[in-house]
């Protein structure tokens, strides 16, 4: 009996070490749990994104510096968006970029078509991102 316990002190096997460690993993949990529960509620409290989704239906490239493009926004009536529209090139470089606000609709879905200047030939336009105002 001796000998084991002479190990076990040798080698920190010890009762205080095995309950310190039973406490980590115990605080680590909680930390984990806290952690995961927070985000749920914050991801779970941003409805407002879920009312808004603005998809690209068309580009028209009408010449090395203009753009067209076409989009529709789905949001509830009487709702103000803005959205940023883009042009990329080849490289998928930005070479034309425009904020637009939109004040609030009585439709639900609207369409719109956007003139984007760029400062070289593009390839594609689309949206960059839409928000509620």
């Amino acid at each position: 009996m001796a000998v084991t316990e002479t190990l076990d002190q040798r080698y920190g096997r010890t009762p205080d070490r095995k309950r310190r460690a039973r406490w980590w993993i115990i605080g680590a949990a909680v930390a984990f749990v806290a952690v995961f529960t927070a985000w749920t509620f914050w991801a779970g409290w941003d409805g407002d994104q879920a009312n808004l989704e603005a998809t690209d239906t068309a580009f028209t490239i009408t010449d090395a510096h203009h753009v067209n493009i076409s989009f529709t926004i789905n949001t509830p009536e009487g709702t103000p968006v803005t959205c940023a529209v883009q042009a990329l090139n080849e490289s998928f470089a930005i070479v034309g970029w425009r904020i637009i606000s939109y004040p609030a609709s009585d439709a639900r879905l609207t369409t719109h078509t956007e003139t984007i200047r760029t400062t070289e030939q593009s390839n594609t336009g689309l949206i960059s991102s839409c928000w509620l105002t």
